[in-house]
């Protein structure tokens, strides 16, 4: 059985289509990894934005607040695609549901712009930081990077006693009839 998600803020049938299909990989996974996002933040309350597991941890509204001021910079400033100004991304209101909402609002029209690229402009050269690699490359830095801040803040939630929403499979907290995880040799040893 195919997992089932509670709640997708953009379902799959509303990710745009690309004009090159061997590109649609990319807005299904930014996509998909943004809706991955969207549920661990909603997980939060509002009472817990401040919190951090040590001091020298960032708060949950700091990553928060990261995650969306750095895939600003990372689309506007490396991947060059239009971004409102960095002054702008913040949600007016710091609540959860104030950052899950703005989440979704940028991510829309980065999947429409996302959608229009061409092959030459997928594999063409940008700066990025110090170096110049290929914009497909810095994307999937982006996706990487957006997925290291998720599990991130899963783990906030276990240290909180809290559920964790399921993101690839069953967690200790979400499960499916039909659910395979991997968990012993035998399941590892299956091939098609």
């Amino acid at each position: 059985m195919p997992m089932k998600y509670t709640y997708s803020a953009i379902p799959e049938e509303e990710v745009p289509r690309a004009t090159s299909p061997r590109f649609q990989h990319l807005l299904d996974t930014y996509a998909s990894e943004s809706n991955k996002v969207r549920s661990v933040w909603s997980f939060f309350t509002d009472a817990e934005l401040d919190w951090r597991p040590h001091a020298r941890s960032s708060t949950v509204r700091e990553i928060l607040r990261h995650q969306l001021l750095s895939e600003r910079r990372f689309f506007g400033e490396f991947l060059q695609v239009p971004e409102p100004t960095a002054s702008t991304v913040l949600p007016v209101h710091e609540d959860v549901g104030s950052f899950c909402a703005r989440m979704t609002s940028l991510v829309r029209p980065r999947l429409a712009f996302l959608a229009d690229r061409t092959e030459e402009w997928w594999h063409s050269d940008v700066r990025f930081f110090d170096v110049t690699r290929e914009r497909i490359w810095v994307f999937w830095r982006r996706v990487l990077h957006t997925a290291h801040h998720r599990t991130q803040l899963a783990v906030y939630l276990r240290l909180l006693d809290r559920s964790v929403p399921s993101s690839y499979g069953p967690t200790a907290d979400v499960t499916w009839e039909g659910a395979d995880p991997t968990t012993t040799i035998d399941a590892a040893s299956r091939s098609a």
